[in-house]
């Protein structure tokens, strides 16, 4: 599957926002977005006149860039979520709160969605005790996700659980940290994702 291998710097300032992929980065001065606020490139200082269409692409750039997912991958999110019931911009915001990956980065485990997913991959978590190296897999109530016995000294995983002040978890999870377990205790809600989106433009944007 293609995967961005850039500046992750570049992709914040071409959305205008943080997207927090650097991790503990975007915390502190040297971030992309307050060093340089303006969109990448040669004529990113220049005056820009957006159209409808661009303002609903933007949107959907900015989501799919700050969970990591490929056009494809985004594409079938959206379709799924257009057949649940409910509003379709909701229920994707849903599902992608829902990705394993984005659960191991909300309960602390990693500084940024890209580290929690390469965790992931590398088979460092089970779920319910079974363990699961899919970034895209799907959490359910009642679930426990918890580091496996032998990753637990792995430096980089207990600075971010020190480090876990910066951003706290949604209620939606428990952190169990002594235990090193995360567990799902209700559904993601709308009010749970505190990025500024408007997932009405993507629901726009894929009705064309």
């Amino acid at each position: 599957m293609a995967r961005y291998t850039g500046a992750a710097c570049r992709l914040c300032r071409r959305e205008g926002t943080k997207l927090f992929l650097k991790g503990d980065r975007c915390f502190t001065e040297k971030c992309g977005v307050e060093r340089r606020a303006y969109p990448p490139g040669q004529h990113g200082q220049g005056r820009t006149r957006t159209s409808d269409y661009g303002l609903q692409l933007r949107e959907k750039q900015k989501v799919k860039r700050m969970y990591g997912l490929a056009e494809k991958q985004f594409r079938g999110t959206m379709d799924a979520a257009s057949r649940m019931r409910g509003r379709a911009g909701e229920n994707l915001l849903v599902l992608l709160e829902q990705r394993l990956d984005n659960v191991v980065f909300r309960l602390g485990f990693a500084t940024s969605r890209s580290e929690a997913r390469q965790l992931v991959r590398h088979g460092h978590f089970e779920v319910n005790g079974r363990k699961v190296d899919i970034p895209s897999f799907r959490v359910k109530t009642g679930m426990r996700v918890t580091l496996c016995e032998s990753s637990r000294q792995i430096a980089r995983i207990t600075e971010a659980l020190e480090a876990l002040e910066r951003r706290s978890v949604p209620g939606w999870l428990e952190l169990e940290k002594e235990a090193f377990t995360g567990v799902i205790k209700a559904a993601p809600t709308r009010e749970d994702v505190t990025m500024p989106v408007q997932e009405q433009l993507i629901v726009e944007l894929y009705s064309r």
